[in-house]
Formats: C-alpha cells, sequence, structure tokens
C-alpha cells in the first residue's frame, strides 16, 4: 500500500486533510472518534489516507469525465484522472456503505498546499487577481463527481457534511471552485447553454465587482445564443441554493469539453437553514 507524500493528521469524525491548520484534540475521548468514519444513509464519508485509496477516487473521476463526458485528456496511468494537482490535495470519498465502491469524490486545495504547488487549478483557467485578499482562508473545491448509478442527492449532501466540518475546524471561511457545464447539448457540441446559463446568473448572481475574475481562454458568450430556457447543472444549483455568487463569465475548457463558471462560497453567506445543518450553527 503506497502512503499519501504528506502527513495526514485526524479529523473527527473523518481524517483531517494533509496541509491542515489545527490539529484535533487528542484526548482519549476523540481519539475514538477519530478513527471512525462518517455513516450517513448507507454511505461512508472519509477523506482517503494512502495513495490507493486515491486511486480509487481517480478511477471515478476518469469514468465520469472521459466516459460519461468525453473529455479528452492525458494521464499518466490508463482508466485515472490524474494532474499535476492531485498530490497536494486531500480527497473526500463517499463510498456505498454495504459495496465500500467510491460512488463519490471532491478533492479540496488547503491555502498551504496552493501555496507549495505554486498555484490553484482555478488560477489555470481565471486570472484571479482581486481574490488575493481572500487567499489565506480560502480553499479550492474541485474534481467533483457522482457515480451515475447513485445521484439521488445523498451523496452530495455527505460531501458538503464534511465539507463543512472541515471549513469550520480549520478556520476557514471561503470556497472556490470551477463549476462546468457541459458543451454537449441535444447531441450536439455547442456554448449555446452555457452562454445561457451565464446570462440568467449574471443578472441575480453575479458577485460584487471587488471579486470578479477574468477568464484566460473565454467562451465567446456575446458570438452564441444566449436566449435558450434552460436550467444550470444540479451541482451549480445547489452551490446557488448555498447562498454561492459566479464571478465572471465562463471560460473554455478545451479538454474536459466544458465551460466553467468561476464560482465563490463564503460561510457568513449560507443562509440560516443550511449553517444549521452543516455546520450545527
Amino acid at each position: 500500500m503506497r502512503d499519501l507524500p504528506n502527513p495526514t493528521f485526524a479529523l473527527s469524525p473523518v481524517s483531517m486533510p494533509r496541509g491542515s491548520l489545527h490539529r484535533p484534540d487528542t484526548s482519549p475521548l476523540n481519539a475514538i472518534s477519530t478513527v471512525a468514519k462518517q455513516e450517513r444513509g448507507g454511505l461512508s464519508v472519509s477523506w482517503a489516507r494512502h495513495g490507493d485509496e486515491v486511486l480509487e477516487a481517480q478511477r471515478l473521476r476518469y469514468r465520469v469525465f472521459v466516459d460519461e463526458m468525453g473529455a479528452r485528456l492525458t494521464t499518466p496511468l490508463a482508466g485515472h484522472d490524474i494532474d499535476l494537482f492531485d498530490n497536494y490535495c486531500e480527497h473526500l470519498l463517499v463510498r456505498d456503505a454495504a459495496t465500500q465502491e467510491v460512488i463519490g469524490t471532491y478533492r479540496v486545495l488547503t491555502p498551504a498546499q496552493a501555496k507549495r504547488v505554486g498555484s490553484t487549478y482555478s488560477d489555470t483557467e481565471f486570472d484571479l487577481t482581486r481574490l488575493r485578499t481572500l487567499r489565506e482562508r480560502m480553499v479550492e473545491l474541485g474534481r467533483s463527481c457522482v457515480h451515475p448509478d447513485h445521484r439521488h442527492g445523498g451523496v452530495i449532501m455527505a460531501l458538503w457534511g464534511a465539507l463543512g466540518e472541515f471549513m469550520v475546524r480549520n478556520q476557514l471561511d471561503t470556497m472556490i471552485g470551477c463549476a462546468s457545464i457541459p458543451m454537449l447539448h441535444n447531441g450536439m457540441v455547442s456554448g449555446n447553454v452555457a452562454a445561457s446559463i451565464w446570462q440568467q446568473l449574471k443578472t441575480t448572481h453575479l458577485a460584487p465587482i471587488d471579486f470578479h475574475v477574468r477568464p484566460r481562454l473565454p467562451l465567446p458568450v456575446e458570438q452564441l445564443d444566449g436566449s435558450l430556457i434552460v436550467e444550470p447543472p444540479a451541482l451549480i444549483k445547489g452551490y446557488l441554493r448555498l447562498g454561492a455568487k459566479v464571478l465572471g463569465a465562463p471560460a473554455w475548457d478545451p479538454d474536459f469539453n466544458t465551460a466553467d463558471l468561476p464560482m465563490l462560497m463564503r460561510i457568513h453567506d449560507l443562509p440560516a437553514r443550511y449553517r444549521k445543518h452543516f455546520l450545527g450553527a
């Protein structure tokens, strides 16, 4: 079994990610809870503790992004979605409690690890200069995916619950990420859906100008039909319900065949009912 390159500390009731800011309470009572995985409705939630578990997440990502969505990826290991950020990220896993199969995943880049790698993934798609004052307490979420047989909402809720606890334990308050909109629509590759979603959200969920970012490879939204009546993907709708804001126009990601919206979510913007559900506050 190949160990991860950086130390993993315990986090009750799941393991605390590498690069974390605070070690947990090491009292005997807490030591018992840190070993256990969090279980919710037939699901178990944990942070990857060794390289084999990261490979499980990377296989799920490949299945969803390549086999299902048609991404064109260069990978050092067949059947796995792997990039240079993976070794610096924490990998959150949801398993089917009965089969132990990984059915959902997120990767999380902490501020400490972002400094080590030199940037976030989002920096490769957007100029994030206006977010520089947020970086000390900002984590990046990425590579979110759920197995096609388990897209019933419970998996994402389990992931968000563990992420919320992680943010509170580490006194972090901001999350960013690239939320993808597939370019494939009705059997055709087109940016019209993404352009239409952008036109909707920029009037309802655009962040203050102080936080606006610019895409490095912009989707040419002005040249596309932005008048379609379409809904954002389920994950984006979920982020918006949690108080997330769109930071600017979408970037085009030709490798993943998606348009990516830059999004930011801050803990103090969580609606009260979600603060209680995810943070217990």
